[in-house]
């Protein structure tokens, strides 16, 4: 995972933000997080819903059963960082409460119906995440 995700973040940022393959034409971003355990800064490129002046993020982990590292990043440290397309932002994460939820994700599933393949792939609730800028 990490050599493929070293790849996209690589193309990102020769491209000004944009890459292709699976990602060609969706929003994406590089989310800047600080490890939970080993305090140690990482880089995650992921699809973003723009919400409100911020960004949603999406712990679906491709359907797995487990979340995935960098939603435990944010839970133990929420003050973050992103790129997006060339821009550099400083952001504070918080996990939507299910009724803020609801709408979100129910309009990702919409847009990208991956989405809705990774939900009936685990029994977990995948969490969302609102990024804003600080």
């Amino acid at each position: 995972m990490s050599e493929w995700n070293d790849k996209i973040i690589e193309e990102f940022r020769a491209n000004g933000g944009k890459v292709g393959g699976n990602f060609e034409g969706a929003p994406l971003l590089l989310l800047h997080s600080t490890g939970a355990k080993s305090g140690l800064p990482r880089v995650s490129p992921m699809m973003y819903q723009a919400v409100d002046g911020g960004w949603a993020v999406f712990a679906s982990y491709a359907g797995l059963d487990v979340h995935p590292a960098w939603y435990h990043n944010l839970k133990a440290n929420p003050e973050a960082s992103i790129e997006v397309g060339t821009d550099t932002i400083d952001v504070t994460a918080r996990e939507l409460a299910p009724d803020e939820r609801t709408p979100v994700w129910e309009e990702q599933k919409r847009r990208y119906p991956g989405f809705a393949g990774y939900e009936k792939k685990t029994d977990r609730v995948i969490p969302v995440m609102l990024l804003t800028r600080r």
